[in-house]
């Protein structure tokens, strides 16, 4: 488990202060794929270098497996990094380097027996589908190819954690995809931790288990998945799963989220026969996230020859899991 508690960061020159990390507190599970979401200056970059102490927080701890690295010296720093394998936006690999180099290159650090070294790159160049192209150099390989290499390169000391920082983001959608395949079937298939920061929501809704969403260096919301998109006024589940629409005339408009309950069953069709209601549908959307069917719909509730009962309409929603948020 990784442990952020009350971590800052915080950047001094001689003219100004400035809180790239304003006091984060995340708790992030064993095994699990956890994203972390915000634009461009939100502080998850900086949040990240924390993370491997490529920056060392101006103050907090970090814990990683129970191990608190911000009380480490700077000798047991080094050795316990080795946990925090880190996979970086535009692949930084040693042009002069074969793709199997490049994920010897550690491996070569920590002074690892050249034996031992070749079988583990071996191992790793079939994990991440290029068992054909270890001789090959950087120049030599496509864009996805290249982060498949880095992958590899990052799960070389064989970690408890993977960072990638915006991973994907100088690659095409389709590339994408296969890339954030290969990160949750490593992730299933090795245990490994896996946190990725990036502004797409598309990572986050494909791939991740949890999720924070960042502004301004805070973090505003986090949590499991399915718990955010349950609730229908999340800003996060508003941005996995946006749902907009024409603001109606007359009648009461709500949102409604489905992720505890099953998205196939005919609700509305039961809502407005059972509370002889109207439903006008406004706008929706439905996603498999973190491998469930999961949905949010915007509608408008009309009632023929009275009003609508707002606290009946809740009621009738909630008792079958269906999370209410009225406009």
């Amino acid at each position: 488990m990784i442990v952020v508690d009350s971590v800052s960061k915080v950047y001094k020159t001689k003219t100004s202060t400035v809180t790239a990390v304003d006091d984060v507190s995340l708790s992030i599970a064993s095994g699990e794929i956890f994203g972390i979401l915000g634009r461009s200056g939100a502080g998850k970059t900086t949040l990240l270098r924390c993370l491997n102490f490529l920056e060392r927080p101006t103050s907090g701890r970090i814990l990683v497996d129970g191990v608190d690295f911000t009380a480490l010296s700077a000798t047991k720093l080094r050795s316990a990094r080795q946990k925090i394998g880190t996979v970086f936006q535009h692949f930084n690999l040693l042009s002069s380097r074969t793709a199997a180099d490049n994920i010897a290159f550690p491996l070569e650090i920590t002074g690892v027996p050249k034996k031992q070294r070749d079988a583990r790159v071996a191992e790793l160049l079939e994990l991440v589908g290029l068992a054909d192209r270890g001789a090959s150099f950087p120049s030599q390989l496509s864009g996805g190819q290249k982060q498949r290499v880095g992958i590899a390169r990052g799960l070389a000391a064989s970690p408890s954690v993977l960072l990638f920082d915006e991973a994907t983001s100088a690659l095409d959608p389709a590339t994408t995809e296969q890339i954030l395949d290969l990160v949750k079937n490593i992730n299933q298939a090795t245990g490994v931790t896996v946190v990725l920061i990036t502004h797409e929501s598309e990572v986050v809704r494909r791939i991740c288990d949890s999720a924070a969403l960042m502004e301004a260096g805070r973090v505003v919301e986090n949590g499991h998945l399915l718990d955010v998109l349950a609730r229908p006024d999340s800003r996060l589940a508003e941005i996995l799963l946006p749902v907009s629409g024409p603001t109606p005339p007359v009648g009461r408009v709500l949102t409604m989220s489905f992720a505890q309950a099953d998205a196939g069953e005919p609700l509305l069709s039961h809502l407005t026969r059972d509370l002889d209601v109207d439903v006008s549908i406004l706008g929706g959307t439905m996603e498999t996230v973190a491998g469930h069917k999961v949905g949010r719909l915007r509608v408008a509730l009309t009632k023929p020859k009275d009003y609508v009962d707002d606290r009946l309409v809740e009621q009738y929603l909630t008792e079958r899991n269906v999370g209410v948020s009225w406009a």
